[in-house]
């Protein structure tokens, strides 16, 4: 394949190209967002309880060699958790 240099510029076609728009961005000091005590405490609320004791059987259950793994229930419970978040999902697009 050959190039053609035979294009050249005139001051017209360099001219007439549009300026880009320039766009306004807030300053970082004018935006804001602070929450209420009770939404704070509401977020804090939703972490899951922690069974600190059931924990530290399990870790000697399995440093002993005597945990129990089952795989059925695992399988069970990632279709269960897979249909939820299918049906999660559907509801919110429906």
């Amino acid at each position: 394949m050959k190039i053609d240099n035979s294009f050249k510029p005139t001051a017209t076609s360099v001219a007439s190209k549009p300026a880009p728009a320039q766009v306004a961005t807030p300053s970082a000091a004018q935006e804001a967002v602070s929450l209420s005590q009770v939404a704070g405490s509401l977020q804090a609320s939703e972490r899951p309880p922690v069974n600190t004791a059931r924990i530290q059987e399990i870790k000697a259950a399995i440093s002993e060699g005597r945990f129990k793994i089952n795989p059925e229930a695992i399988a069970d419970r990632l279709i269960e958790s897979a249909r939820d978040l299918l049906n999660s999902n559907g509801k919110r697009q429906a």
